[in-house]
């Protein structure tokens, strides 16, 4: 039997990151799928624990040789899912989480049969900027540019499988969390059709 792929999306500042941190080791046999990308790396980010840090050059021929599941132009870089690392998983029966915006969760739902999408919101805009702020990683004219990405990205919220507002963050753990259990039990229930 083979893993499952889990893809999470939703803009910046939803807190995507923050709530699969809390929920992912309460599940076992899973794994958070750490994306390439030709940014250069922030204060205190590690190459193949963060990201895979790549230069231009390297990820054009990422692209070239099939090496990418997908891969989307974010924010003016180039982000990606390494083939390789996700299929390595996937062989050997874990399950494999994708933290990736939307341009790239369309790319793995044509690639992955039974890719199963969840998208994470804010409340509300206002909250967004808010906690974009708070989080201090960019200047003022990054916001911005984030939140115009966030207005797009917000229009494909209802082409994903599940939604949660994460409006109250131990709520929207409980939910996440929930909605992972609740699916890995159908899968392996249905596992023989799987094979």
């Amino acid at each position: 039997m083979t893993g499952d792929v889990y893809v999470v999306s939703g803009p910046s500042g939803a807190g995507k990151g923050s709530l699969l941190e809390r929920v992912i080791p309460q599940l076992d046999n899973i794994w958070l799928s750490v994306s390439a990308t030709t940014r250069l790396p922030r204060v205190g980010e590690t190459d193949g624990v963060h990201y895979f840090f790549k230069g231009n050059e390297e990820f054009d021929r990422l692209i070239a040789t099939d090496g990418l599941l997908e891969w989307a132009f974010v924010h003016s870089e180039r982000y990606g899912t390494m083939r390789c690392e996700v299929e390595d998983r996937l062989a050997r029966g874990i399950d494999v989480i994708l933290e990736i915006d939307p341009q790239g969760a369309f790319q793995v739902l044509r690639r992955v049969e039974n890719a199963i999408l969840v998208f994470i919101e804010a409340p509300s805009m206002e909250e967004l900027i808010k906690r974009l702020r708070i989080r201090g990683t960019e200047d003022e004219a990054a916001i911005n540019k984030r939140m115009r990405d966030s207005a797009e990205i917000l229009k494909h919220r209802d082409q994903y499988h599940h939604i949660i507002v994460n409006d109250d963050f131990e709520k929207a753990a409980e939910e996440l969390l929930e909605l992972f259990k609740k699916q890995r039990k159908t899968h392996v229930f249905d596992a023989t059709t799987h094979q």
